[in-house]
């Protein structure tokens, strides 16, 4: 028989796990369904050296601070996967692990959302996957000739598995970044950006970052993040641009079987390209609910959805709350999540 509750969260990730605390806290029976076998959420599957842009004080899930790592100011993804489960324990919060959602779909009154493990009924589904299993690569001409090695973000470890190789790394964006200065030490790099690359000002971190996000929810601030620009100034960043590889140019026209092609026709050889070309949000088991869905953003207010008043989702991106992929804005729209399913379950 189907399990029966007043909210399914699916996805035990931070923006799940802080779904959890505010629904244990309103006293409303739910279940947190997470398709990994082991706590953190994409966390534990970062490259090595991956950092916050911010000290651990300043990077909070509800209710308990992240403890400082000793001997680093920025914690390490490692870190934050130890604080992710030590938060479960710390809640006892419900979390079925490993359960994969196969879809969710209309129940009467309630939603039923069916997993090979079983089905559970609810009258509000949260969905909480995020995006790291939805690594975008774009449709470049002559992907499928290239001869070299092509890997995306998502499979990047370390930088010695291109010592002495020449690798080209797209994107224009922090992960691109960041792993350009560490594979630069080894390798000879190459970086492509669709447009010139916008690197904020040295003095802004995650504690800037944090307080303009918390501006911006609160209606006081007309100005983004994304305003600052994409790149945040690490130390590996800028130590990348005083040894003078942090130089991109523009996309290249195709990749051929042994390197790429720029506009003008001439040809650069290289061993492997890195895609560092973002995600798609996760959301394929949502597709009885949302018919018109085209793969990218749905419709919503604030978090709920346009189309399905029983369905929320967090942990997206901007358009589904300011910074509302880290750690403290995931914090921030769950909270109002809970409070308006709490609202609408009668108080």
């Amino acid at each position: 028989m189907p399990e029966s509750c007043d909210v399914v969260v699916i996805g035990g990730g931070q923006a799940g796990l802080a779904a959890g605390y505010y629904l244990r806290r309103a006293g409303l029976s739910h279940v947190i369904l997470d398709a990994a076998s082991d706590a953190g959420g994409a966390w534990q599957h970062y490259w090595h050296s991956m950092r916050l842009f911010s000290p651990a004080e300043y990077s909070p899930l509800p209710g308990w601070g992240m403890p400082r790592q000793e001997g680093e100011e920025f914690p390490t993804a490692g870190h934050v996967v130890d604080y992710l489960r030590a938060y479960e324990k710390r809640y006892d919060l419900p979390v079925r692990r490993p359960v994969r959602v196969r879809v969710v779909r209309p129940a009467g009154e309630r939603l039923a959302v069916e997993a090979e493990a079983g089905t559970w009924v609810a009258g509000y589904v949260i969905s909480a996957t995020g995006t790291w299993e939805r690594p975008y690569v774009p449709d470049v001409p002559g992907r499928e000739e290239f001869a070299g090695r092509q890997l995306h973000t998502v499979h990047y470890t370390s930088p010695e598995e291109f010592r002495g190789q020449r690798v080209v790394i797209v994107g224009g964006g922090n992960s691109a970044a960041q792993i350009l200065a560490e594979v630069s030490r080894v390798a000879e790099t190459t970086w492509v950006t669709l447009r010139p690359p916008r690197f904020m000002p040295e003095d802004v971190d995650g504690r800037v970052l944090l307080g303009v996000a918390t501006r911006k929810a609160a209606g006081g601030a007309a100005a983004s993040v994304s305003d600052l620009g994409d790149i945040v100034m690490v130390p590996t960043v800028r130590d990348a641009r005083h040894r003078g590889v942090l130089h991109a140019r523009p996309m290249f026209a195709r990749l051929t079987a042994y390197g790429v092609r720029w506009p003008d026709g001439t040809e650069q050889p290289c061993d492997a390209v890195i895609w560092c070309t973002g995600f798609r949000p996760n959301l394929a088991h949502l597709a009885p609910l949302l018919p018109g869905w085209q793969e990218g953003e749905v419709a919503t207010e604030g978090t709920r959805s346009v189309d399905e008043p029983r369905l929320y989702l967090l942990g997206y991106g901007d358009w589904t709350g300011p910074a509302s992929a880290t750690l403290v804005g995931a914090g921030r729209t769950a909270k109002a999540t809970v409070a308006d399913i709490t609202a609408r379950l009668g108080g």
